[in-house]
């Protein structure tokens, strides 16, 4: 198939789901856990849930690189960005996170914050060149997908010889998070028994199916590496169902357009240059998850914002009310949040989840699962 238009044949998809309804044994119960935001946003959108047999189920997981973000972390670059010297570029789906007593970029940006929506990190490095007088700095968030844009921004910063260009860094890193989501499950009344793991499409475009076989060899986990159509999510879960049903536990991948087993050798040098581990990073949700983030490394200090600035380390605990953590772990479904649909909404979000196109929250309410 050529076109997008044939990932999405409603035809096809029916075949398909009756292949998983055909095959899904009645007397076993399939947990499948998503780790990409954009499969909940499939999932919703394209109504395939409904599509699937009741014993298989579809767990969403920490795989929303805005929604994992803690409030902390938003927190320290709001309190930088309140500094007349500072202009903070930030990816614009961050800009209405909730932070501390209802605080965002937006609102602190109308206190007179000088903050940027911005598509590409060199868009950053365009600001620090066009305002030799300030510090420009850019909130680089994101799982591997967005990591080597910014090391290349800072390999930009640095060939320019630009003075006034940081990056405060909070990429992180999905092979970790997938790992502390199945080894802290026996600490977890509510955690799902998981059969088989969806991985992501975009980062698995960049790191390649290879990391996953972690989960297969060690936890004896299936994992299908899935693309974001809906006929690309079917075919993954009837892939799962087959594994299950066979006792294997392999790392199989789905998206053989887009990703090989070696992954994108190019964009891994880059990242591998410029940036290196943090002993520990906390996500929204999980807590600290040891080995799960980036830090920039010490050849590039110059443009590490958290070395450049006083930014102490800040942890502040989520709403009480709001399900963001419980749905990020995958022991809660949005429609289970008191305040999903009511108090939080798109336009006026409690929880991150509801914020981004990719959190389950907002992809429920968009699409009217929660109906």
């Amino acid at each position: 198939m050529k076109y997008v238009d044939e990932y999405r044949n409603g035809d096809e998809a029916q075949k398909l789901a009756h292949r998983i309804r055909a095959e899904a044994d009645p007397a076993r119960a399939y947990r499948f856990m998503e780790f990409c935001g954009g499969h909940t946003h499939v999932l919703s959108r394209w109504g395939l849930t409904d599509l699937l047999p009741e014993n298989v189920r579809m767990i969403h997981g920490p795989g929303c690189p805005v929604c994992v973000m803690p409030i902390g972390r938003i927190d320290m670059a709001m309190a930088l960005a309140l500094n007349e010297d500072v202009i903070l570029c930030t990816y614009a789906d961050t800009m209405r996170v909730p932070a501390s007593k209802g605080r965002s970029f937006f609102k602190c940006r109308a206190e007179g914050a000088d903050i940027r929506m911005i598509y590409s990190p060199m868009d950053a490095v365009k600001a620090a060149v066009e305002n030799p007088d300030r510090q420009v700095v850019f909130f680089a968030i994101g799982f591997e997908t967005t990591t080597p844009p910014s090391a290349a921004a800072i390999l930009a910063a640095k060939r320019l010889g630009l003075k006034n260009f940081s990056v405060f860094c909070n990429h992180v890193l999905t092979p970790a998070a997938m790992e502390h989501i199945l080894l802290t499950a026996p600490d977890r009344p509510d955690a799902p028994k998981l059969q088989g793991l969806v991985g992501p499409a975009h980062v698995s475009a960049v790191i390649g199916s290879n990391p996953y076989l972690h989960f297969s060899e060690k936890w004896r986990m299936p994992v299908v590496v899935c693309g974001f159509e809906p006929l690309d999510m079917l075919l993954s879960i009837l892939m799962l169902v087959r594994q299950v049903n066979d006792g294997r536990a392999e790392v199989e991948n789905e998206f053989t357009r887009a990703v090989t087993k070696e992954g994108n050798l190019k964009a891994i040098a880059l990242m591998a240059q410029v940036f290196e581990p943090r002993e520990s990073f906390e996500w929204r949700g999980l807590g600290r998850v040891p080995k799960s983030a980036l830090k920039i490394r010490p050849e590039y200090a110059e443009f590490d914002a958290e070395k450049r600035f006083v930014m102490p380390e800040r942890s502040v605990p989520d709403n009480k009310a709001c399900e963001c953590g419980a749905i990020l772990r995958g022991e809660k479904a949005p429609k289970d949040c008191r305040l999903f649909g009511r108090a939080c909404t798109p336009a006026h979000p409690i929880g991150a989840c509801m914020v981004s196109s990719e959190g389950a929250c907002a992809a429920y309410f968009s699409y009217g699962r929660h109906a």
